[in-house]
């Protein structure tokens, strides 16, 4: 088991490394939604999601694991590493992502209950000084930035069949 200073220094890089990843031309255009490292028992479990305008392939994750492992060789800490595509439901972490991604059907969870509840489903409609607005049915609801434990995008895929038919039908 590596030493705490060691193991430190070892998160230390990890974080270095993948937030360098955006700005490196061989990833154009990714970006990192999250980037979690946790010393757990004898390994520490690393992970990164990520995306890119149009999706993220497994090629592309595999390239980013490689650079990932390739900078951390000069350590002897023991880690899995685990890298992966934000994918249709996506997360919401940053307060940008709300104003990003509006227009989409999102469910967002809260520490605390608002409008009588901890789980609210939506369309998002952007942020609003310091809470996101998320239009349920004709009403819109407020929620604090910092009452929110986690939120994503709910992709519906049956939505998406029918607009594809209703394209697909001639005029």
């Amino acid at each position: 088991m590596p030493e705490a200073g060691q193991e430190s220094l070892f998160v230390e890089a990890f974080n270095r490394i993948v937030h360098a990843i955006p700005h490196d031309p061989d990833f154009g255009a990714i970006e990192i939604v999250q980037a979690t490292a946790r010393a757990g028992g004898r390994d520490a479990q690393l992970s990164v999601l990520v995306d890119r305008e149009g999706g993220v392939d497994v090629d592309t994750c595999e390239r980013i694991a490689a650079r990932i492992n390739r900078a951390l060789d000069a350590f002897p800490n023991p880690y899995t590493l685990e890298v992966s595509s934000a994918g249709l439901n996506r997360p919401l972490v940053k307060p940008d992502d709300y104003d990003r991604f509006a227009g989409s059907n999102v469910r967002i969870l809260t520490t605390s209950l608002i409008a009588g509840a901890k789980t609210h489903r939506g369309v998002l409609v952007g942020v609003r000084q310091g809470s996101v607005v998320v239009r349920v049915g004709a009403n819109e609801l407020l929620v604090p930035l910092d009452a929110i434990k986690a939120a994503n995008i709910e992709y519906d895929i049956r939505a998406d069949l029918q607009r594809a038919k209703r394209e697909k039908k001639p005029s």
